[in-house]
């Protein structure tokens, strides 16, 4: 990779050689350390690439062997700069290029936040904002140091932080306590408060798998929505049976309910389809940290046309951002063509929608028990009803209030003495 880069820089040629012995050229050329390559036959002729330098040594050589060169192409930057001398512009432009990628290189245009659960992007960029550190500011006055002092002095949660500079974006890893308690109180007032799970649909109760809680339902039983399934709150009891205090957790179970879904899909049998005219009209614009410069313009002649937008922001390699980005709009005329259905067609349509209703219950776990759908048809439209037993996994999580410990009474053996 070094040795053509090294040849592309310097400027090679491309040679042809005939004559009464180019066996012997090629045998000399060796002799003299003239180095040729990619020699490859042609007919009675060969062809090779020589550099500059070895090509002006070649005279001797091919008065002694009685042959004949010819140069087919030249190759290489200095051959590159002779053939477009002429064009100024061009290379202006190539050096504003390079000029423009290293100034933009200097500045930050990405803050890239990770690790955050508690707080969004937003919050954390609003106070880094309120610190001097945005987008577009110039990557030597960035501190990573200071950026990682001031977040963990603002928020107490974020145990740690980690701040660098990666091409043109600036990395922020954070990492939160997820398990805080409330220092100086009771063990008791520091844990968080008991989570039921409730039921979010009617139903029977099928199969129940508790793994943490307490189960207040149990197979069979009929539960409407709202109902208590698994308890967060566990009771502490003594050996007298009564209850001395509670336990609190985040209920876990797998719960199963036999449930009933109305189904319904109507479909127009009449519609329109869109007949493109092949007239088009495009809107291009620039958009900046600030401005947006447009090319064109949205508005048209057109009586019915459909719109169709894309924008892309540019990136160098993975982390050099650019600080701008170009969008197309492009607005396309058609005409409206009544058609219909036949009844062969809805009904296809019909049943494909259902099945991917089905493939989506399955995705989520919820088996179908009876099928109850039929496709009625009537007159302007055709609709898919019915009703769907299914056994599918419920429960919602929801925080509880935490229990009083009761008052027990005194024992007997104390109030005697």
């Amino acid at each position: 990779m070094l040795t053509a880069i090294i040849r592309y820089l310097s400027g090679y040629l491309l040679i042809r050689i005939e004559g009464y012995s180019p066996e012997r050229f090629l045998n000399l050329c060796r002799h003299h350390r003239i180095y040729l390559w990619n020699l490859r036959p042609c007919g009675h002729a060969y062809e090779m690439n020589i550099s500059v330098r070895g090509f002006r040594r070649l005279k001797p050589i091919l008065r002694k062997t009685r042959t004949r060169i010819y140069i087919k192409e030249r190759r290489g930057f200095p051959f590159f700069l002779h053939k477009y001398r002429k064009r100024k512009i061009f290379f202006a432009g190539i050096l504003f290029c390079m000029v423009s990628i290293y100034i933009l290189s200097l500045f930050v245009w990405n803050i890239h936040i990770e690790g955050n659960r508690a707080r969004t992007d937003e919050v954390l960029l609003e106070f880094l904002e309120k610190k001097g550190i945005v987008h577009g500011m110039p990557k030597s006055k960035v501190d990573c140091e200071k950026i990682v002092r001031d977040i963990r002095k603002e928020y107490d949660d974020i145990i740690w932080v980690s701040a660098y500079v990666k091409g043109t974006r600036l990395m922020v890893k954070v990492k939160e306590n997820t398990d805080r308690s409330v220092a100086g109180g009771k063990e008791e007032d520091a844990k968080e408060p008991p989570v039921d799970i409730a039921a979010d649909k009617d139903g029977i109760v099928l199969s129940m798998i508790t793994r943490k809680g307490v189960p207040a339902v149990h197979e069979g039983d009929e539960i409407k929505k709202g109902d208590i399934l698994v308890s967060g709150t566990v009771e502490v009891k003594n050996d007298a049976g009564e209850t001395v205090g509670y336990q609190y957790q985040e209920a876990d179970a797998e719960i199963i309910v036999r449930t009933e879904y109305h189904y319904e899909d109507i479909m127009q049998v009449s519609y329109q389809e869109k007949e493109w005219t092949g007239k088009k009209k495009y809107r291009f614009w620039l958009e900046t940290e600030d401005s947006i410069y447009t090319i064109g313009s949205s508005k048209n002649s057109f009586q019915n046309f459909s719109k169709e937008t894309s924008q892309k922001r540019f990136c160098l390699g993975e982390h050099f951002w650019l600080p701008f980005s170009f969008g197309m709009e492009t607005v396309r005329e058609y005409k409206p063509k009544a058609k219909k259905y036949t009844q062969k067609e809805c009904q296809e349509l019909l049943t494909v929608k259902f099945r991917k209703f089905c493939e989506d219950l399955e995705k989520k776990g919820v088996q179908i028990l009876e099928n109850n759908v039929k496709i009625y048809s009537e007159g302007t439209h055709t609709a898919a009803r019915g009703t769907l037993i299914l056994a599918e996994p419920i429960g919602e999580k929801q925080a509880a209030a935490k229990q009083k410990i009761p008052e027990t009474a005194p024992d007997k053996e104390q109030e005697g003495n």
